[in-house]
């Protein structure tokens, strides 16, 4: 007797999971064929195209794992209902909250995983290919700029690259000046690489403040590193969980704005609270006390109508923490906290939908 809660709770999450690695099999193999057959045109070899649309896969995943996990519990509750294993496990004296807490705990270490694993996984698959894509623009181009003690560097640029350790801008101007704010030379190169070492160009077109023009290779050094680029110019979704927490306090230190690399944070910090929220919406869609004609199919839709609107929900709530409406904090975990509560309210009445 001793051992029946834990062989019940064992079986309710291998249920769980099986459910829940169904639906991310279909959705993943769905997403993958698709990317696969719209990126074949663009690569030169199937394996090249099969790496890039695994690339997008990983960007897509945290966009669908809250509805993998309500469709999840969803699918795995309905499954018990099917084959009369509720009623067994009913009898066994597990009341709604009970015979809950395995898809709870299920969701909850999901959340972890795609904090702590998945996302660092896809940050750094992204991080092999960085392009204006990942950054944030101005007047859609990047604009750079550099202020030492013997004047300034403005560089602004239609694209960029990321090669090895180094960045190439496309379609480049560079303008310098000194001290004083006064024009010494505007560069003009199809291709610009910034390395460690600073700027480099070959057969740029240079003028002076003369307006002499010349065609041959520049190179000036820089305080700018290819680094210095992709911590201050990468959007909060470009940047691993793991080194979001240190590069806040940098970017705090020098005045520049954090508030979306806040919400960024305490989104995947909270992440399992959502998986939480989103296995708890479910059970409570899976509630009834029929043990025939369970109309999964009605279930199902409504469910599927309630992820939208608590998907509308939870992008307000993000919206209104980056602008500051909301504390960020608060933005993130009022929404799981609404559903758990409305959810929770909803099994406890233990009604039929």
């Amino acid at each position: 007797m001793v051992l029946k809660p834990k062989i019940l709770t064992r079986f309710l999450m291998r249920r769980f999971f099986s459910g829940f690695g169904l639906i991310m099999l279909i959705v993943c193999g769905i997403i993958l064929a698709v990317t696969f057959v719209e990126r074949l045109p663009d690569n030169p070899t199937a394996i090249d195209a099969l790496i890039e649309s695994w690339v997008r896969l990983m960007e897509y995943v945290p966009l669908f794992l809250p509805l993998a996990v309500f469709m999840g519990t969803l699918f795995a509750s309905y499954n018990l209902i099917k084959s009369s294993e509720s009623i067994i496990v009913s009898s066994a004296g597990l009341s709604p909250y009970q015979s809950s807490k395995p898809f709870l705990i299920g969701a909850a270490l999901i959340g972890i995983f795609a904090t702590t694993v998945i996302n660092p996984y896809s940050v750094g698959l992204n991080s092999k290919n960085i392009t204006p894509d990942h950054l944030q623009l101005v007047d859609n181009s990047i604009w750079l700029r550099e202020s030492s003690d013997i004047g300034y560097i403005t560089l602004n640029a239609k694209g960029m690259q990321k090669q090895g350790d180094n960045l190439v801008f496309y379609t480049t101007n560079i303008y310098t000046q000194d001290k004083n704010f006064k024009l010494t030379n505007r560069i003009e190169s199809e291709s610009v690489i910034l390395s460690d070492k600073g700027l480099s160009a070959t057969n740029a077109d240079i003028w002076d403040n003369n307006g002499t023009h010349k065609r041959q290779d520049w190179h000036i050094q820089t305080l700018i590193t290819p680094q210095t680029v992709l911590d201050r110019y990468l959007q909060p979704d470009q940047i691993s969980f793991w080194d979001l927490a240190g590069f806040i306090k940098k970017m705090e230190s020098i005045g520049a704005p954090v508030r979306g690399h806040l919400v960024q944070f305490w989104t995947l910090l909270f992440l399992p609270l959502t998986m939480i929220a989103m296995a708890t919406l479910g059970i409570a869609f899976s509630q009834t006390r029929q043990r025939r004609n369970y109309s999964f199919g009605l279930k199902f839709g409504l469910g599927i109508l309630t992820c939208f609107a608590v998907y509308f929900l939870t992008n307000m709530f993000n919206a209104l923490g980056a602008t500051g409406a909301l504390p960020p904090l608060l933005a993130i975990i009022a929404p799981p906290l609404i559903i758990i509560a409305g959810a929770g309210a909803f099994i406890a009445s233990f009604d039929t939908i």
